[in-house]
């Protein structure tokens, strides 16, 4: 498996109109900017994108539209555009369903797999997960570990298992937060750095990972800051440390503030702010305070995004 996921990807955001419908014209558009703006790929349907609210209709065309968008569009270095597609789901099947439609849309890189939802499975049960789910494709899979949200953590023995057993599983997102835990994955799989790679998932880790061997970051923030994320990545590649380390800090508040409210309201909220009409996210899930806005705009003004 020569896939190698790099650099830096936002999981984008999934724009809804008002009445709950997607709007795919600002989710076309979203994409381009992204691109256009230094990002290395696009991730569609992420735990960003409210993946758990889509049907598979939405999660067809919203896949088709974002890879049609950037078709043609390359890197800064004219390396094409990764795309990874979200494929999770609370069953083995339900995954391996989406798969295939991944599988029949065409053009994807890689499929992201989150661990299930409320079903608080062993090590054993999670590596049976993916490793079933590995078998039933040809596609690379990236798994997703994000235990602040699912209350679920692969452990790095398991990842490191797998990483040895599954020759198509190509790589972790750590959304932890937890930098030893990013370690220990890098730690463990160090001499499989040939097929398999670790993706930060927490946006204020980027440039630690990279220092540590990651080979990327998923950066939800990126949506709001791509230049800037993109930046971290691209700086560092190219030997300049301090200003990779730079960009950073100066992205530090804008994750930091994604605290507030309800992820992901706070990144929809930024976008409306500099003007993206990505509506807010679906209910239950309601807008950030007056207070809570009057910080945020603080925020982006200070980084100097509106």
């Amino acid at each position: 498996m020569k896939f190698k996921p790099y650099g830096v990807t936002p999981p984008i955001i999934t724009p809804f109109n008002a009445d709950g419908s997607v709007n795919y014209e600002t989710l076309a558009m979203m994409s381009r900017h992204l691109v256009a703006n230094g990002v290395h790929g696009l991730f569609p349907l992420g735990t960003t994108g409210e993946f758990y609210a889509i049907d598979d209709d939405e999660f067809v065309k919203i896949l088709v539209t974002v890879r049609d968008a950037v078709s043609g569009m390359t890197t800064r270095k004219g390396r094409p555009i990764q795309l990874f597609a979200g494929c999770s789901h609370i069953t083995t099947r339900g995954v391996i369903r989406l798969i295939r439609l991944v599988e029949q849309i065409g053009g994807y890189d890689a499929v992201s797999v989150l661990t299930p939802m409320f079903v608080s499975q062993t090590q054993d049960e999670l590596y049976t997960y993916y490793k079933t789910i590995a078998g039933s494709t040809d596609m690379p899979v990236i798994l997703y570990n994000n235990k602040p949200k699912t209350n679920v953590m692969i452990a790095p023995e398991t990842v490191a298992r797998l990483a040895c057993d599954c020759p198509n599983i190509v790589a972790v997102k750590d959304s932890t937060g937890d930098m030893t835990n990013s370690e220990e994955y890098l730690r463990l799989t160090v001499d499989m750095r040939d097929h398999f790679n670790v993706l930060l998932g927490r946006d204020t880790l980027i440039f630690a990972g990279l220092m540590y061997g990651a080979s990327g970051a998923i950066a939800s923030c990126a949506n709001v800051a791509p230049r800037l994320c993109a930046d971290i990545y691209d700086k560092w590649e190219d030997g300049d440390y301090e200003g990779a380390r730079r960009a950073q800090f100066t992205l530090a508040p804008l994750r930091i503030a994604c605290n507030m409210g309800t992820f992901p309201q706070t990144i929809k909220e930024a976008l409306v702010m500099e003007g993206i009409p990505v509506g807010k996210c679906l209910d239950p899930i309601q807008e950030l305070t007056a207070q809570q806005k009057q910080k945020l705009r603080g925020v982006l003004t200070e980084m100097k995004l509106i």
